[in-house]
């Protein structure tokens, strides 16, 4: 069994370790952001997957699910080669870092 805190720990230090590839290149960034904040969303028992049941946890668990999904369809786009505006790249990292600090303050609550 892991000891408490270990997750928050390897989440904060994965999180540190993207932030010079987040300034330097966002878009790129945005998959290892992704698969980061899936995780946490896993390891905290939401329902990510696309589907009615899904899509009602996600109205019941408020935002986070539906905003983890928006910025994942952005990250799914630049990942495809699709031209993003710039704008929509900053959304979504913006978005990943509002749900990592919304999780990882879930995590000590």
């Amino acid at each position: 069994m892991q000891e408490p805190g270990l997750d928050r720990h390897e989440w904060e230090t994965e999180w540190e370790a993207l932030e010079p590839q987040v300034e330097d290149s966002p878009a790129e960034a945005l998959p290892e952001l992704d698969r980061l904040i899936e995780r946490m969303l896993v390891e905290q028992g939401h329902a990510i997957e696309r589907g009615v049941d899904a899509e009602l946890e996600a109205e019941a668990e408020g935002d986070l699910v539906a905003e983890f999904l928006g910025a994942r369809q952005v990250t799914r786009l630049v990942e495809q080669g699709e031209r993003v505006d710039p704008g929509d790249i900053a959304a979504a990292v913006n978005a990943y870092r509002s749900l990592y600090l919304e999780l990882l303050a879930a995590y000590l609550g």
